[in-house]
């Protein structure tokens, strides 16, 4: 008996060796993506498909013409479970608890600003600049467009305000970011979005930028993915590609 654990015991190191082995000799095989035909999945909200996939669409027909690239909506409440259920490749998600089996790296921080349309009345009227910080009554009284994918009425800057015991108005809910930016521009109705997004869209949409009354932690975005994919050499350039477009948002 004592035998044959000996045995399995050895057996179980030279597995792991030989792992390890394959995994060091992937990382070091010299890999042109031009050359490679593969799809990758990737599960995001809709930020991405205005903050990353025009740049990534660029980057990929010119470095790697052959692939393939999926974006698929991702629920907030299923970050970790679309790795294993839907076959996509990387989540793009905020940080939490991630299981053992996933690897993750961190490519930006993002804040939430207050965004309306430009000239709005009641915030003009109360002589409000853009780029400043919004009253809290005045804040609390405006009527909000929440993003929810699954349209819960209260979101992160609900919690926000629980936190100073106050509550806003939620007159809409959105399951897009683009949506609540074009919601906002077209009427006097508020709402929190990235930072990032906030700046990307007021240009194009009218739209003012304000810093919202009660504090919020920055959201420190990641890149998540199953372990077994890191060595891949297809998957660990696509993952550095991502993070070269995304972690100009930084």
């Amino acid at each position: 008996m004592q035998m044959e654990c000996q045995g399995m015991l050895i057996i179980g190191l030279i597995h792991g060796i030989l792992d390890d082995l394959g995994k060091l000799l992937l990382e070091h095989v010299d890999f042109d993506p031009s050359n490679v035909a593969q799809s990758f999945k990737i599960g995001a909200s809709d930020f991405f498909a205005i903050m990353l996939m025009p740049r990534l669409a660029d980057i990929m027909s010119r470095r790697a013409p052959h692939m393939q690239v999926q974006l698929v909506d991702l629920v907030p409440d299923s970050y970790v479970g679309i790795l294993e259920r839907t076959g996509v490749d990387l989540a793009l998600v905020p940080k939490t608890d991630f299981p053992p089996w996933s690897a993750h790296q961190s490519l930006f921080h993002s804040r939430f600003v207050m965004i309306a349309r430009s000239g709005h009345p009641r915030l003009k009227r109360s002589g409000v600049p853009a780029g400043a910080v919004v009253p809290m009554d005045l804040f609390c009284d405006l009527g909000h467009v929440v993003f929810s994918p699954e349209g819960n009425l209260k979101a992160m800057g609900d919690a926000a305000l629980a936190h100073v015991g106050r509550t806003r108005r939620v007159i809409m809910t959105m399951p897009v970011f683009s949506g609540v930016c074009m919601a906002v521009a077209g009427s006097d109705l508020v709402a929190l979005v990235p930072e990032q997004l906030a700046s990307h869209m007021a240009p194009r949409l009218g739209l003012e930028i304000y810093i919202a009354p009660m504090s919020m932690n920055a959201a420190d975005i990641c890149m998540l993915w199953h372990k077994r994919s890191t060595a891949t050499a297809a998957h660990r350039w696509f993952r550095g590609v991502v993070a070269e477009v995304l972690g100009a948002l930084e």
